[in-house]
């Protein structure tokens, strides 16, 4: 039988460490490396081609949301399950909306989560009713990206808005849960999208075309 491989990314050691006892105990699991932020899960997934990443959320260097977009962009193939302590509903769906296939809170019980892994696997997703019902809640009283012909994605709309509210690059990463080099890099993103070279720029051409309210 051909096992399922599994990279596992966590920037604590603890984590990371029985996160690799536990699953390594599973007779169709095998874990092909551990990674500690976004970046080294990038080099991870050309490295190793894991058929399922099970990605911490809150990280330094590059944040789980940022490190799934990439990944998804340039590997399509392989699944990602956000590992999250968070219950918050934003983080789980920026991830979702970049191609993640379900998210487990860190909680869960190891039997579970090798469980969880395989019906990812085979094609499931995994969402919980309750973060369904919120997905469900929160589209719906999203406010509508007006005239969005810049292709900027839902979080880079949000950073838009703090960054055109004139808030520090220091301050949106610690409001939206990202490093700062995350941060930096949806601004240079966006910045390239728009085809603006600074913050004012941009935020009033996103005023002008709609993007945000004025």
């Amino acid at each position: 039988m051909e096992k399922i491989k599994v990279l596992l990314v966590d920037d604590q050691e603890l984590i990371l460490e029985s996160l690799h006892i536990v699953l390594s105990m599973e007779e169709d699991l095998e874990i092909v490396g551990l990674a500690k932020n976004g970046e080294e899960a990038i080099k991870g997934c050309e490295r190793w081609i894991p058929d399922i990443v099970l990605m911490d959320i809150n990280m330094p260097v590059m944040d789980g949301v940022a490190a799934t977009t990439l990944i998804k962009e340039r590997m399509p193939v392989i699944k990602i399950i956000m590992l999250t302590s968070y219950k918050e509903v934003e983080y789980v769906l920026a991830a979702l909306s970049h191609g993640a296939e379900g998210y487990l809170l860190k909680a869960i019980h190891p039997r579970d989560l090798a469980a969880g892994i395989r019906v990812v696997h085979t094609g499931g997703t995994l969402i919980s009713q309750e973060m369904a019902s919120k997905m469900i809640k929160s589209m719906n009283n999203a406010p509508a990206a007006k005239n969005n012909e810049y292709g900027l994605t839902a979080r880079e709309i949000e950073v838009l808005h703090k960054l055109a509210s004139g808030m520090r690059n220091q301050d949106i990463a610690e409001v939206l849960y990202l490093s700062e080099g995350t941060v930096k890099n949806y601004i240079s993103n966006i910045y390239s999208k728009l085809n603006v070279k600074g913050r004012r720029e941009a935020a009033r051409k996103a005023r002008d075309s709609g993007i945000i309210d004025h």
